[in-house]
């Protein structure tokens, strides 16, 4: 009953603010949907260095969702949910890049293991193990899987970043939350969508079962790295080697395509 009466009451501020103007709508909207800007700045903050406070993070995921109350259009079939959690990540990411606080050494680390991945897996027809992408960066698996960390401690891989798409408005869309909410693109660019659906879907297919099983329960699941740890046994560093593994394997794997004109 509480949350027929809350959705109501959310129509009701949704048509005072964009039918009539009411900027006390909007403030109560802001308000209303704010614990969005939290969740989406708690699992961000999960996997980004610990000098970064979760705090910064949520008054940059505010400005995200003050431009989706702004430019949202309730008579669209698009669950307001669905379409400000792509802007709150979007302005997140945004005003870090600004900030520019990835070191240019491992910026320079996770392109040439993206390379190197791209190149073993040509090679071998599988995706390669871990030391034989150390044997070809030359150096130890356990220097190989620190440079994971470091990656994945310092840099935003996330498989949001992909692939992006613009929806009706021009705004950029995670092709990850096409996946997840097929409304959240616009129909004019659904076969351009479906390709890509395609071919990230044959991507995750192609890695190998435990980095796979990471990528299902972080994206689809919306396990914690630490949760995922419990479910597989292991430490949460090694989920986060997992994952950013995952993610690089995943980038070489498109964009290499991509550069080839397929």
């Amino acid at each position: 009953m509480e949350t027929h009466l809350k959705e109501i009451e959310l129509r009701e501020l949704w048509r005072r603010y964009k039918e009539d103007g009411d900027e006390q709508a909007r403030e109560r909207l802001v308000l209303a949907y704010s614990p969005l800007v939290k969740y989406v700045a708690g699992r961000m903050a999960s996997g980004l260095p610990a000098h970064v406070e979760e705090a910064d993070l949520i008054s940059y995921g505010l400005l995200g969702l003050i431009s989706a109350i702004e430019r949202y259009e309730p008579e669209r079939e698009i669950k307001f949910e669905t379409f400000a959690i792509t802007r709150i990540k979007g302005s997140i990411i945004d005003e870090l890049r600004s900030l520019d606080w990835v070191p240019r050494s491992v910026r320079a680390r996770a392109r040439e293991i993206e390379r190197v991945n791209a190149k073993l897996e040509n090679e071998l027809q599988r995706p390669p193990t871990d030391q034989e992408m150390a044997d070809a960066l030359g150096m130890t698996v356990e220097e190989f899987q620190e440079s994971l960390l470091q990656i994945s401690n310092s840099s935003i891989v996330a498989l949001d970043e992909l692939w992006t798409v613009s929806d009706a408005s021009g705004d950029q869309v995670s092709l990850l939350d096409t996946l997840q909410d097929p409304s959240a693109v616009d129909p004019a660019q659904e076969m351009d969508t479906t390709e890509m659906k395609d071919r990230l879907a044959e991507a995750i297919a192609r890695l190998p079962e435990r980095e796979k099983l990471v990528i299902a329960l972080y994206y689809y699941e919306n396990l914690t790295l630490r949760e995922i740890g419990e479910v597989l046994g292991v430490t949460e560093s090694r989920v986060s080697q997992l994952h950013t593994k995952a993610v690089l394997r995943l980038k070489s794997r498109l964009q290499g395509e991509g550069d080839d004109g397929e």
